[in-house]
């Protein structure tokens, strides 16, 4: 291949390429605004596609009212009811089966697989069959969340959005991790927390780049979500007196949140495990798929039911949410009962998971935070009256350290519960024991609840983020020197190799007339003993550009390596003062790994 010498400054190429960028910041923010607001209408889409699916199956009625919050009402097909999740079960696992294998599970792991394994590319199919196969999983009863599949439909607008302007693989993956944190915002109501989990479980690069397309997208998510379910918080709250244990925090009292950070994390740490465990057990029975699903359903309509019979309400179906609030609320307050609750909501989510249900795993730890911290401080309000201690404040803390802890997402947990409840009076100890809690599952497992899921499959996912300073280097520090221009005529047919050059490598420029046709490596002693054969393509970029710029120019065009001149030179073979190539930034990057 050749590349012909122009006459242009690389002055006016640099502004250019400055240009560009700005266009396409202005450019990647537009498409951010336009992922935030078709997830967020996709939120609301699925949640009356949920209500209209949850109100057939339980109440025999169309209707797209539909409150997650308050408990479902006893169902007029009475004890036929367990049917619902059968149902719907089968004909999720029907559709995953045959249209989107990726939409089976809790989504966030397909994601995160898309963006470190696929450059972000999730098949436009996804978010069809991931909406479909969603509502009637949470709409049927199976328990499970619904931020994990708007999550996913959000990525994958995403990357379809990317995929159709065309973008760049870095762009495309910020736009797939900014549709996660639209859906999350959206679902929740969280945009500060939907920035956090795009930050901290999507993003493999945190910089001003592809910061602002995600704050942009949960943002627009957000407006779009309010203003189709208004602007309160997920959970309501019980009013409750605090003492000042808590409000200033008494120092004497930390240890206890030590305490419920540790058992948190050992909570944590089982949830995945029998997810994980019931799933090998599922996986590990030779039967046909369709049998193993039914048998699952019909246990989960069977709890439920039970639970219908015995305490009034289904509690383990569906999202869960109308119990996290009896707890919040101080209606749910029993050590054993809600002790129950976490072991039943556990197993209910293992079994839907593991049988083929289509949600995620977020809803389901907030119910089992809430459970095990309302537990938790009910037993302290019993032992301790006088203290002042109640189950409310304890299930805050617990949601936050059991989300934490599970999703691996400390930041995320600590500040979407509080913008999910309200309450920020609780702020040292819910940071406290989401230390702890997540402390004790990484020394336990370090895998969480989603990358487990890949380390099964051998993709393993980067668990800490590290600025590397090699894309800051100027080109000028890494170059090889160029010592001679020789015509390719010169070099004959075969070119003259020569294996005792040594460590140090400088490079002649090869032209054929006008064009540069490549570089050759030469003796520092005598440029006429020659090296290997030609290298090609090549570039040029000036001696005072970053790295980062230089990588991304041969990435793009495919450059074997590029020629250096000094600033506002032209691009011509007998300016080329040196070469940067390929096995230079390679050096670079093992010096910076080892600093």
């Amino acid at each position: 291949m050749t590349e012909t010498t122009t006459n242009e400054s690389l002055t006016s190429q640099s502004i250019q390429t400055d240009d560009n960028r700005r266009v396409s910041m202005v450019y990647l923010s537009l498409i951010a605004v336009a992922i935030g607001v078709v997830t967020g209408i996709g939120a609301i889409l699925l949640r009356y596609l949920i209500s209209v699916i949850h109100n057939l199956a339980f109440l025999g009625i169309f209707s797209f009212e539909h409150d997650a919050n308050l408990p479902t009402p006893p169902s007029p097909y009475g004890p036929f009811v367990i049917l619902a999740p059968v149902i719907g079960g089968v004909i999720v696992l029907w559709l995953v089966r045959t249209f989107a294998p990726e939409a089976r599970g809790h989504g966030v792991p397909e994601v995160m697989d898309a963006i470190y394994y696929r450059g972000g590319k999730i098949r436009p199919a996804v978010v069809l069959i991931k909406s479909l196969a969603s509502a009637l999983s949470i709409g049927s009863g199976a328990s499970v969340g619904r931020e994990g599949p708007i999550i996913q439909i959000g990525s994958g607008i995403g990357s379809v959005l990317g995929g159709a302007f065309r973008l760049r693989s870095w762009q495309v993956i910020t736009m797939v991790a900014a549709g996660a944190g639209a859906g999350i915002a959206a679902t929740f109501n969280t945009p500060l927390g939907a920035v956090m989990f795009a930050v901290e479980l999507m993003l493999p690069e945190f910089s001003a780049r592809t910061l602002l397309p995600v704050v942009l997208a949960t943002g627009t998510a957000t407006y779009v979500g309010r203003l189709a379910f208004g602007m309160e918080p997920a959970f309501q709250m019980a009013a409750h007196v605090r003492p000042d244990l808590f409000v200033p925090l008494s120092v004497d009292m930390l240890p206890l949140y030590v305490i419920f950070g540790l058992i948190a994390g050992l909570a944590a740490w089982l949830f995945v495990k029998v997810l994980y465990g019931c799933e090998d057990l599922f996986d590990g029975w030779k039967a046909n798929p369709y049998v193993k699903n039914i048998i699952g359903m019909t246990s989960l309509g069977v709890l439920m039911y039970v639970l219908l019979l015995t305490t009034g309400q289904y509690h383990t179906e569906s999202v869960g949410y109308a119990t996290i609030e009896a707890i919040l609320t101080g209606q749910l307050s029993t050590p054993a009962f809600l002790l129950l609750l976490f072991a039943l909501k556990m197993i209910a989510t293992s079994i839907s998971l593991s049988a083929g249900a289509s949600g995620g795993v977020f809803s389901p730890s907030l119910f089992l935070g809430a459970a095990l911290g309302g537990a938790f401080g009910a037993t302290l309000e019993l032992l301790f009256p006088n203290l002042g201690f109640h189950s409310v404040t304890f299930a805050v803390i617990g949601m936050a350290a059991i989300v934490g802890a599970s999703t691996g997402a400390a930041l995320t947990s600590i500040m979407m519960i509080f913008e999910m409840t309200g309450d920020y009076t609780i702020t040292v100890a819910a940071i406290i024991a989401v230390v702890c809690a997540l402390g004790v599952r990484r020394t336990i497992s370090e895998d969480d609840i989603y990358t487990t899921k890949l380390s099964r499959r051998g993709h393993h996912i980067p668990r800490e983020s590290r600025s590397h300073s090699f894309s800051i280097r100027i080109i000028r520090e890494l170059m090889s020197p160029v010592v001679a221009v020789f015509e390719k005529s010169e070099l004959g047919s075969t070119g003259v190799v020569d294996t005792e050059l040594g460590e140090e490598r400088v490079y002649a420029v090869v032209t054929e007339g006008r064009n540069v046709v490549g570089i050759v490596r030469v003796d520092p002693q005598d440029p006429t003993r020659r090296h290997g054969p030609i290298i090609a393509p090549v570039g040029y970029a000036q001696e005072s550009s970053f790295l980062r710029g230089a990588m991304t120019r041969m990435a793009d065009r495919g450059h074997a390596a590029l020629l250096v001149v000094p600033e506002k030179s032209i691009p011509r073979a007998e300016n080329v003062i040196g070469v940067l190539t390929r096995e230079a930034i390679a050096d670079s990057v093992l010096r910076d790994y080892r600093s």
